[in-house]
């Protein structure tokens, strides 16, 4: 369960990051209060699940969610390079979170 908790928590880190893009410098109302309602929810399920994580384990993992997933988006949303490096990059982090969640008991 804390598993997808942690995911559910890199999910919502690339919302508000991708939601940060939106909020023009937090000029705009509600993409600002969009984001800042996932930063929340992002940290909160962060900790829940650090509950019976081992911390460097979670940490690593919500982080290369979030990066991945916004990276993703970033090149399919804004139109950013997908060039080789950066997929390999984006594939090389992905496989440490498989192997971190693969070597973590």
């Amino acid at each position: 369960m804390n598993w997808l908790l942690l995911f559910a928590a890199g999910l919502f880190e690339m919302a508000w990051a991708i939601g940060l893009k939106y909020t023009e410098g937090f000029t705009r109302l509600w993409p600002s209060v969009g984001t800042a309602i996932a930063m929340i929810l992002s940290v909160v399920l962060l900790g829940i699940a650090m509950k019976s994580l081992p911390v460097g384990t979670a940490y690593a993992v919500w982080v290369g969610v979030g990066a991945v997933g916004t990276a993703i988006l970033g090149i399919i949303l804004f139109g950013e390079s997908a060039n080789i490096g950066r997929l390999l990059s984006l594939a090389l982090i992905l496989a440490g979170i498989v192997g971190l969640k693969l070597a973590t008991p």
